[in-house]
């Protein structure tokens, strides 16, 4: 993965916690700043689940005009620079050796029979 998602496409990353973060992570994402809300939402960020399985986050989005241009929005904003910088002691890992996420490839998907 590249950045390169468009607009819809889902694209996940992964984080990993510093072991005895679990519970401090969750408090915190209890309650997101409002303006980091905003600025999802300003970013076209929609669709955005993180999932927690030990020390292993698993962060799945989509994008309305695609993933480079949430990124660019985000990457650029105070406000998220602040955020992460709250998080940073929680985490052990983030990104690879060249400060890309640690992108998940799409292996398998079944779109299957939504309810009507």
């Amino acid at each position: 993965m590249t950045g390169v998602a468009g607009p819809g496409e889902q694209v996940c990353h992964l984080y990993r916690l510093r072991p005895g973060a679990e519970a401090e992570y969750e408090r915190r994402h209890a309650w997101v700043w409002p303006e980091l809300t905003a600025l999802l939402d300003e970013a076209g960020i929609y669709d955005y689940h993180i999932y927690r399985r030990g020390l292993l986050l698993i962060c799945v989005l989509r994008t309305r005009w695609g993933h480079a241009h949430a990124r660019a929005v985000t990457g650029s904003s105070d406000v998220q620079a602040r955020w992460t910088a709250s998080l940073a002691e929680l985490f052990a890992e983030i990104t690879d050796a060249d400060g890309e996420p640690l992108w998940a490839y799409p292996v398998f998907h079944h779109p299957g029979h939504p309810p009507p």
